[in-house]
């Protein structure tokens, strides 16, 4: 007997970033009713050339949007995560090619989209004001009870072990970029509406542990706030959402905004003069009292000059 092979599609989305008032947003779409999406869409070779020529193709179609600074994240193709909006089923596996785009911000045109915060989705992940008492509240409980269901020992362990990296457990320190990596575990355990969900329990998840995404989309997003994260202490992509001219307070603002902790305000000066990474520009910002601050803009130069310009944290923590 011959075995049935399973189509295979591929879809691409966008997580598309902007900060606004120190707040990081994702821009999301309706569709009727359901979970938000990232804007998303099949592949079609016959008439798109490139996959990024496909992104664009949907994003503008869904958003009225102009992609600007777009690189390629990672493929999804985990089966049962992507599954039919109509019947529930997932006959044609999905194997999902995921985009970061970064943009300035501005409303978007279309009606079906909005800006969301990205926190709403990853409540966990904003120590600014302090470490989220869902953390020690729900979370590492509700981790711990998994860790004692395991099947054996050695399960129970590892498990223990993730549990401790991702989440900062006892004496470990919290790494901000491993975003991806809690959610995963997070999934794994069943907490997110996600997992109940693709599993058909979807009254057994936790109560508050972010908004849920259609199909694995909150997955890809996490995947494109670790990558941003990341990315910006070794590459300028910060400039990318900034203002062409701007405050050494707006910058420090937007960076606290996508790592999720606040920063030492002279040492993070002093990293941004060290780096070369703006000047300024002679004009000052409008000030409702005290002293106007100086406006700067990035300086393009540092590009050619550094192997690895970028913002290398240094929180409060």
């Amino acid at each position: 007997m011959t075995k049935q092979k399973q189509a295979i599609s591929i879809g691409l989305s966008a997580a598309i970033v902007s900060v606004e008032r120190e707040q990081p947003s994702v821009l999301v779409v309706a569709h009727d009713g359901a979970e938000d999406a990232l804007p998303f869409g099949p592949f079609d070779p016959a008439t798109q050339r490139t996959l990024e020529t496909g992104l664009r193709k949907w994003v503008g179609e869904q958003t009225r949007f102009e992609l600007g600074y777009t690189e390629q994240l990672y493929t999804f193709g985990d089966r049962g995560r992507h599954l039919s909006l109509s019947s529930g089923s997932d006959e044609a596996r999905v194997v999902s090619v995921g985009y970061l785009a970064l943009t300035r911000p501005g409303e978007p045109q279309s009606p079906d989209s909005r800006w969301r915060g990205w926190y709403q989705y990853f409540p966990w992940e904003d120590w600014r004001q302090a470490r989220p008492a869902m953390i020690d509240g729900v979370i590492l409980p509700a981790l711990r009870k998994f860790v004692k269901e395991a099947s054996s020992p050695a399960v129970g362990e590892l498990r223990r072990d993730r549990m401790r990296l991702c989440f900062g457990e006892g004496e470990l320190p919290w790494d901000e970029e491993k975003v991806l990596e809690r959610y995963e575990l997070l999934y794994e355990a069943g907490l997110v509406r996600e997992a109940a969900r693709d599993a058909g329990k979807p009254g057994s998840a936790l109560q508050g542990l972010g908004s849920p995404m259609m199909f694995d989309h909150r997955r890809i997003l996490a995947t494109a706030i670790a990558r941003l994260r990341g990315k910006m202490k070794y590459r300028p992509v910060v400039f990318e959402l900034m203002a062409p001219s701007f405050t050494l307070l707006e910058l420090q603002r937007t960076v606290e905004a996508l790592s999720g902790a606040r920063l030492h305000k002279q040492n993070f000066r002093r990293l941004v003069a060290e780096q070369g990474l703006v000047e300024g520009t002679g004009k000052f910002a409008a000030a409702a009292r005290g002293r106007p601050a100086e406006l700067f803009r990035f300086r393009r130069g540092v590009l050619r000059e550094r192997p690895a310009p970028g913002v290398r944290l240094s929180s409060r923590r």
